[in-house]
Formats: C-alpha cells, sequence, structure tokens
C-alpha cells in the first residue's frame, strides 16, 4: 500500500496585535516562534513545509532560516484566511496538507503524526482537545478548492470545516492546542529572550 504524501502549511503572517508584535518573530526555543512551528511540521514527516510570512516578513527572513518553501501574503492585513489561500495555492501535488498556525507552540510532531496517518485526498481531520476542536488541521486534496474559497478573514478553514464531515482526533494526551495570543500565554517561555 501506497503511502499518501503530506505537506505541511504553516500560516506566520499575522501582525500579532494583542500579542504586542508579530508571532513570527517571537523568541523561543532556541530561535524564533516560527522556528518551532516550522521543525515541528518537518519532524512530524510533512513534506514539503510551506511558510506563509506577512507582517515583517523581511525581519523574519533576516532572523532565521527555514525550512522548504517560504513565501509572502502580500493580503495578510485581511486575516488568516488569505494566508490560507496563499498556501493552499503553492502546494503542489501532495495528497493532503496539515495546516499549522504559528502561536500553538504546545503543538507535537506526535500530534501531527496523528493526523497524517488519516491523510488521503478526500480526508478531513482535526486535532480536538478535551473535546474542543483546535489545530492541526488536515486538508486532503479534494478539499483545497472549497476550504480557499470559504477562507475569509481570520476564520481560516473553519466555515468549510462545518459544513462537511470532519474526523475529530483526540490529542490531548500528547499536544496542548492553545493559542499564544498573549506573551503570557507561552508555555513556559523555554530560553524565551
Amino acid at each position: 500500500m501506497a503511502t499518501s504524501s503530506v505537506a505541511g502549511l504553516l500560516l506566520a503572517a499575522g501582525g500579532g496585535r494583542r500579542f504586542g508584535m508579530p508571532k513570527a518573530l517571537v523568541p523561543y526555543g532556541a530561535g524564533l516562534l516560527v522556528d518551532h512551528a516550522a521543525a515541528t511540521l518537518v519532524n512530524a514527516g510533512c513534506e514539503p513545509v510551506i511558510t506563509v510570512l506577512g507582517a515583517a516578513a523581511d525581519d523574519v527572513r533576516s532572523r532565521t532560516t527555514l525550512p522548504g518553501i517560504v513565501i509572502d501574503n502580500p493580503d495578510w492585513v485581511d486575516g488568516m484566511g488569505s494566508s490560507l489561500r496563499v498556501g493552499l495555492e503553492a502546494l503542489g501535488d501532495s495528497d493532503a496538507v496539515i495546516v499549522l498556525t504559528v502561536d500553538t507552540p504546545g503543538i507535537t510532531a506526535e500530534a501531527i503524526r496523528r493526523l497524517i496517518a488519516m491523510a488521503a485526498p478526500g480526508a478531513l481531520a482535526r486535532a480536538t482537545y478535551d473535546g474542543v476542536p483546535g489545530h492541526p488541521v488536515l486538508i486532503g486534496r479534494d478539499h483545497w478548492r472549497g476550504v480557499a474559497e470559504a477562507a475569509d478573514g481570520d476564520t481560516g478553514a473553519r466555515p468549510y470545516l462545518a459544513r462537511n464531515h470532519v474526523t475529530d482526533v483526540p490529542c490531548a494526551d500528547i499536544a496542548d492546542g492553545a493559542d499564544a495570543d498573549r506573551p503570557e500565554d507561552l508555555p513556559g517561555r523555554p530560553h524565551a529572550q
């Protein structure tokens, strides 16, 4: 049986209004929050990894070397939906994509691999944490156009997922899906500077 090819799509374009700075530039671990998220996708086996930048994109590029493909969303101020559309347009011939946001540092490679195990062109799955949907989200190739058409503002894929059957994948035992909307939300702030 052939294995499915799964890309990783990291959404890291926002200005971080509530955080006080673009989240992609937040120091975290040995580098930046964007480094941590990209490495998590790579460690989970996503290939290629596509990172969508927007706010302070030049600063991000000057402070880190991200794996895979790095693209800019010129309309990043319109919200996550525009970054999701830009990222989906950049995907090649993968069977599915794992979508991850830069502000979820508690997501683990193990959680991503749970979703990758379900990858197929027709798949739709998302991680849940004690019954609450979160990231990462697995979107099969057959759904990319529909997701892109529905993505608007900061809702991302949510409207499309609400209209379609989505497999919920419990991940609370191996990951923390909380968003880091403010500096105090960062878990442990490992080596934050």
